[in-house]
């Protein structure tokens, strides 16, 4: 590099992180800092995200789980103790309650402070995507649209440099989706909330408005056409920014992205193979100058195992920083412009996301086309798995070459980080102190000043922050908003119509039919997903499976309680029922639906259960009487089905 040469500044380094409590992930925010991470990326638990205090019936199990729990301003202010906020850039996924977290958040802020006009940071708030593939959701999406752009208007007038969206199409490709997809969905996406926006800001502000919309993206492993997509998001953004909304200044239309690269793609067989596979997903996000992430964050090594311990995650960190100061990367001018190859690859993927937003803004926009996007997701990702299951889609270690030496890296009782058990009693303990030492009279008077102005259309933003500062707790500002705007039930995706997608079913259809013969209807499959785990991927894929082999499937979709489940079954008179959960919380929930099966009648249904389920659990359930666990391991679906079949098969269960 020659001395006039100006080296490029590296993206910001964040490792998203939060579990057991505020204090624990505070401590190892200031670990990570001090390891040099330059910004907080913070996983908030699952009662956070969809609006429950910790001692709400239906966070049972999910406390600390998959984040921190916060459910006031002392766990906020716990959460950032000795984290000076002026002086950092704070990323928080959060979409249904964000409007509340950013509140909490300007709350300590002030409390330490700083100077909140200086505030840097972004709140994910993308509502549309949690109906199509994360499902931490609470109200419709009229409502819900308006409180996202309440948020940014209130950014725009106190927060001037924070982001009051990041459109993510991160889960959308772990939903499934392809290339296309992801950027015509995404960019429905921002379409529709800056179309809301625009009459809630000056005509004058609203460049700059356009120019505070951010993005969250996944990289998967196809790394050419993952570069290609950056690239195809950068030209579509500028172009959308340009001709719809008249925007003239070129600094307003940048792609600003932040990355996480694919989850969906880690294996649990042979896992210290997914260390190359994020190091090469990386790469197409930091490669392309012009199409260069500005935040980077790696998930662990084992992730696809159970939580990563601080040791895991300073080596997805140490992988970034080795990219960005040993290497000679940030050195030179974009290395793939003028390149053939390049060019047409982006071109196709323009193209094909041009004909997505076509159809999108035929329906009426994304508000309008939940149910559209939904069910081509699902169609998407059944085809993945399927190229995975045929072989026509190489993964190492998992289809193909599968033999291997054992892992010294996963040995040992230590291999994976355990929450604390203790840590949802305590967060019960401090949550009922915090609202007896608080000012019942100021909580009551500010809740109704929210009521008032989710009623009459005033900003949600300045009343959330009294609220805040009163004391108020996230499930009783989230009961204020389900109270006023009512709450959502998002479409599954999966028909409960006959299936004509059957080709290589053949056989499991033949042991259907004569299955269902034998119990004279047919095998009536329920499908569960207990809790308030959205990640629903999985149980779509096993009843739309299931579906098309011929079963009579039942699947209403996400969050329901052990006894809406078990009532479900008593009245759908399941023959067999699958349970779903992937936040950790399988123990519980699992538990608790076999127990209310017994008390039932019903304790003779056999109960399959799968998610990240460690083996000690994994035994531990099949001692409580669960008839077969699944893990991510077991990809082969029709090997599922088979299963399900033999369970309720009366001639096997004459064998026996």
């Amino acid at each position: 590099m020659s001395q006039t040469q100006q080296k490029d500044r590296p993206w910001l380094f964040r490792t998203y992180a939060g579990h057991s409590t505020a204090a624990a992930s505070n401590a190892l925010y200031r670990g990570n800092l001090a390891k040099g991470q330059t910004g907080l990326s913070v996983a908030f638990d699952l009662p956070t995200q969809t609006g429950y205090d910790s001692d709400h019936v239906l966070a049972k199990g999910e406390v600390g789980k998959v984040g921190v729990p916060v459910s006031h301003l002392g766990d906020m202010r716990a959460l950032f103790d000795s984290i000076p906020l002026e002086q950092m850039n704070t990323s928080m996924t959060i979409n249904a309650t964000a409007p509340w977290l950013l509140s909490l958040y300007i709350a300590v802020a002030e409390e330490q402070g700083a100077d909140i006009s200086a505030l840097q940071g972004t709140v994910q708030n993308d509502i549309i995507k949690e109906y199509l593939s994360r499902g931490t959701y609470i109200c419709p999406p009229a409502p819900s649209l308006r409180m996202i752009t309440d948020v940014a208007a209130y950014t725009r007038e106190h927060l001037p440099k924070w982001n009051p969206m990041n459109v993510c199409s991160y889960h959308l490709q772990e939903a499934g989706a392809t290339p296309e997809e992801e950027l015509a969905f995404a960019l429905a996406t921002a379409t529709a909330v800056l179309d809301d926006l625009r009459d809630k800001v000056p005509a004058e502000n609203f460049p700059q408005m356009v120019g505070r919309i951010s993005f969250f993206v996944n990289a998967g492993i196809r790394f050419v056409t993952e570069l290609c997509k950056m690239r195809a998001f950068v030209e579509l953004w500028d172009e959308i920014c340009r001709d719809r909304y008249g925007v003239e200044d070129a600094k307003y239309r940048r792609f600003r992205y932040g990355v996480q690269v694919n989850s969906l793609g880690l294996t649990e067989q042979q896992p210290e193979n997914n260390v190359y596979r994020i190091l090469i997903e990386m790469l197409a996000v930091t490669l392309s100058k012009n199409a260069r992430a500005r935040a980077v964050q790696l998930p662990a090594w084992n992730e696809a195992l159970g939580l990563p311990r601080p040791w895991d995650q300073q080596w997805s960190l140490r992988m970034q920083q080795i990219l960005a100061y040993e290497t000679d990367l940030l050195e030179y001018e974009d290395l793939f412009d003028g390149n053939p190859a390049i060019e047409k690859k982006v071109d196709a993927l323009k193209d094909g996301a041009r004909a997505e937003l076509k159809q999108i803004d035929e329906m009426g926009g994304a508000e309008q086309a939940i149910a559209y996007m939904k069910s081509r997701l699902v169609d998407s990702n059944a085809a993945r798995i399927a190229g995975i299951e045929s072989g026509n889609t190489t993964v190492v270690g998992v289809n193909k070459w599968q033999s291997g030496e054992p892992s010294p890296l996963t040995a040992g009782d230590d291999a994976i980080m355990v929450s604390d058990p203790a840590a949802e009693a305590d967060q019960m303990t401090r949550l009922t102190a915090w609202k007896a030492a608080r000012d019942d009279a100021a909580v009551k008077q500010a809740l109704a000043t929210l009521r008032a102005a989710a009623i009459d259309g005033t900003n949600i933003m300045p009343p959330s922050v009294a609220c805040a500062k009163a004391g108020v707790t996230t499930g009783e500002w989230a009961d204020v908003i389900r109270a006023v705007f009512g709450q959502y039930r998002a479409p599954t995706g999966v028909s409960r119509n006959p299936s004509n997608r059957t080709e290589g079913l053949d056989d499991i259809r033949a042991e259907v039919d004569r299955v269902s013969a034998a119990l004279g209807r047919k095998i009536k499959f329920l499908m569960g997903k207990p809790g308030l785990d959205g990640h629903s991927n999985g149980a779509e894929q096993i009843a739309a499976r299931a579906r098309d082999c011929g079963m009579d499937i039942t699947y209403d979709g996400i969050r329901m309680t052990p006894e809406e489940l078990v009532s479900a079954a008593v009245q759908e008179n399941a023959h067999v029922i699958g349970l779903s959960i992937l936040s950790g919380s399988h123990i519980p929930l699992v538990t608790e639906t076999l127990d209310r099966l017994r008390d039932a009648g019903m304790g003779h249904i056999p109960v399959i259960a799968g998610g990240i389920i460690p083996d000690d659990d994994a035994q531990a359930l099949l001692a409580k009487g669960v008839a077969r666990i699944y893990t991510p391991k077991d990809f082969e679906m029709n090997k599922i089905m088979h299963d399900i079949v033999s369970l309720v098969d009366p001639a096997a269960k004459a064998a026996e």
